[in-house]
């Protein structure tokens, strides 16, 4: 298991890692290599659970001086250690050789950063920022939180449209402090001449936030990047600055090996007409071959919403075609 770690205090003036409470289970979908065909390039996308080397989806990525590593678009040419650019529990897209675990591009991109505006205990702790709704799963760390300190969020989306935390970053403000730019990323959803809706699930479903954009904003579907100086929405609404399109780590080139982590936003309805179910949005279908691995080793467990889970398949159509799913 990955231990949590120390619990830095915030309000120290630097940068301080916050959260990194990656509930895997040891021991299940294991492997020394990313695998899968020959020649081209396979993607894994998930949470970084350790370094000596770079650690994703339970494989140890290879890195030297040829990898390109990207921080928040950012590409790092410091020669630094891997630990000393990325941190346990940042949710990253590794690039690499189908046939081997040498990492071609590691990039890391936030869900968000900005000021706190809302905290709200429950069933679930909440933060809010810049309209989007973070669920941090542990309660010492959602205890020294505090309204308006300014974070950046790495995690997954979930059923709701919310953020499960699973890197939180305290920033400083800048010197000298006159304007701040935060940002914040999602799919666009009811687009018009006025603006649109931002939120992290590309149905436009769960919560979203509007974005002032005249002329008008991006198409529906769209994921991007949007910038304002806004602290918190303002009658329901941010002002954008800027509005930058991005790829979705969700988004692969078609017949492209994948290893995939996330939350199953669409669970299997349990018909056999349509043996799929959804990650962040992104459909996954499985057949007679398809390994299931954890829980309780069967299709069974695909029925569960906001169940963490592995998928390693190839890219068919838009449609992640699973060889296996790794249950958390």
């Amino acid at each position: 298991m990955i231990p949590a770690g120390r619990i830095p205090r915030l309000r120290t003036g630097i940068p301080v890692l916050l959260l990194a409470f990656l509930s895997f289970s040891c021991g299940i979908g294991g492997s020394d290599f990313a695998g899968g065909g020959t020649g081209g390039t396979g993607i894994s996308s998930g949470a970084i659970s350790g370094f000596g080397s770079v650690v994703v989806n339970d494989v140890h990525f290879r890195t030297d001086a040829k990898t390109k590593k990207l921080v928040n678009g950012v590409t790092d040419s410091s020669g630094r250690m891997d630990n000393n650019i990325f941190a346990v529990g940042m949710v990253v897209t590794v690039r690499h050789g189908t046939g081997d675990n040498d990492a071609q591009v590691i990039e890391y991109r936030d869900n968000l950063r900005g000021p706190i505006a809302v905290i709200a205990s429950g069933a679930d702790d909440i933060i809010e920022i810049l309209g989007q709704s973070v669920v941090v799963d542990n309660a010492v760390i959602f205890a020294s939180l505090r309204q308006s300190d300014i974070v950046e969020i790495s995690g997954f989306a979930d059923n709701a449209g919310r953020i499960l935390a699973v890197y939180i970053l305290s920033v400083p403000p800048p010197m000298p402090p006159p304007v701040q730019e935060f940002e914040v990323k999602g799919f666009v959803s009811g687009s018009s001449s006025t603006g649109f809706r931002l939120g992290p699930l590309p149905d436009g479903s769960g919560t979203t936030v509007m974005v002032s954009y005249p002329p008008g904003g991006p198409a529906n579907g769209t994921y991007v990047q949007v910038v304002t100086t806004d602290q918190e929405p303002v009658g329901g609404v941010i002002a954008a600055t800027q509005v930058v399109k991005l790829a979705p780590r969700t988004e692969f080139p078609d017949r492209t090996p994948v290893n995939l982590e996330g939350l199953v936003t669409t669970p299997w309805t349990g018909s056999g007409n349509d043996l799929s179910f959804a990650v962040e949005g992104k459909r996954v279908q499985w057949n007679d071959t398809t390994e299931f691995v954890g829980g309780g080793g069967t299709r069974e467990d695909t029925r569960q919403t906001n169940r963490r889970v592995q998928v390693q398949g190839t890219e068919t159509g838009g449609v992640l075609s699973a060889a296996r799913i790794v249950f958390r």
